[in-house]
């Protein structure tokens, strides 16, 4: 199953998946990271861990009643069928993965929501294969207000960017095929099986360690993911101080396993590609906007240091 996705630079993808070079393919699906470690945009079906149980109504003796229909831990894949969606929900499932990327991201509370306003937005930057260089954000910015590089005493930042910083997440963005064991809607009626392409956005420290260790596994071996498959058999659930939980994934490769490499998994791949391309030029306009914007508000004084800076880069570059 692939995706119905046309880009220009197809037929680029598609030459460097038919040259059988490894490093060129593991690049462009974006393993090379784990090796070293020590506008709307189309829509595709997302894969999350579902914290929550799931409550519903059953008949117990003659007499309609809530119970949980559905247990915390397991997974729910988001059907998106139009501009509607729908749910499946399995205790186990088995992943082909593609490709992946990184991210950082920030989630934004609007305290005080009026009728019809949204509860918080989202700040997000590009989708890369690294995290160790500056990314464009959403709002005009690199990495979500995350200064650059690496931040060797944190307790000596200013509090407030301390703040800001415990709210950026990494994100380990993974694109694959999915199929469910035993799935189940909404409702817990059980459904048929299948298998779907997904986007699943991994930031949870343990389980974006975890997922990036079977990731690592594929670097290591020299093999592409999406000869293998991950199976995600249970999850790991973890009591917090107000008496909810929240659960972090158990995963294996197996490395046993292989898939045969057929042209339909290089539409895949080249459909991912398209995707990560139209979610990452999104997010460039929005950083074009924003910046533009911001710069355009700016005291003039300001400006000015700006511009000081803006011709130091110029002349430092025609000394070169």
């Amino acid at each position: 199953m692939h995706l119905n996705l046309k880009g220009a630079e197809r037929m680029n993808d598609l030459t460097v998946l038919s040259s059988g070079n490894y490093d060129a393919i593991a690049q462009m699906v974006g393993i090379t990271d784990d090796l070293n470690t020590g506008v709307k945009v189309n829509t595709l079906n997302r894969l999350r861990l579902w914290h929550y149980p799931t409550m519903g109504q059953a008949e117990i003796n003659g007499k309609l009643k809530n119970v949980e229909v559905i247990d915390g831990g397991v997974f729910r894949l988001e059907v998106i069928e139009g501009s509607l969606s729908k749910y499946a929900f399995s205790k186990t499932i088995s992943v082909r993965p593609f490709m992946q990327r990184f991210m950082l991201k920030r989630y934004i509370a609007n305290k005080n929501p009026k009728p019809n306003e949204k509860k918080g937005e989202f700040q997000r930057t590009i989708m890369s294969n690294s995290l160790k260089k500056d990314l464009k954000d959403n709002t005009g910015r690199f990495n979500c207000g995350k200064p650059s590089g690496y931040i060797e005493d944190f307790q000596a930042l200013p509090v407030d960017m301390q703040d800001l910083i415990r709210q950026i997440k990494r994100v380990r963005v993974l694109f694959g095929i999915v199929s469910m064991e035993n799935p189940v809607d909404e409702t817990g009626k059980p459904m048929d099986e299948f298998e779907t392409p997904f986007i699943w956005e991994i930031d949870n420290k343990d389980a974006f360690k975890s997922v990036g260790e079977c990731m690592g596994t594929f670097a290591r071996h020299q093999r592409l993911p999406f000869h293998h498959a991950i199976t995600f058999t249970e999850s790991t659930q973890h009591e917090m101080d107000n008496n909810s939980s929240y659960y972090t994934p158990v995963c294996k490769v197996d490395m046993d396993i292989n898939y045969e490499h057929t042209k339909e998994d290089d539409e895949t791949l080249s459909s991912f590609l398209d995707w990560i391309k139209n979610n990452n030029d999104y997010i460039c306009k929005e950083w074009d906007i924003k910046n533009t914007k911001r710069q355009e508000e700016l005291p003039d004084e300001d400006m000015d240091v700006v511009e000081d800076f803006i011709d130091i880069e110029l002349e430092e570059g025609d000394e070169k």
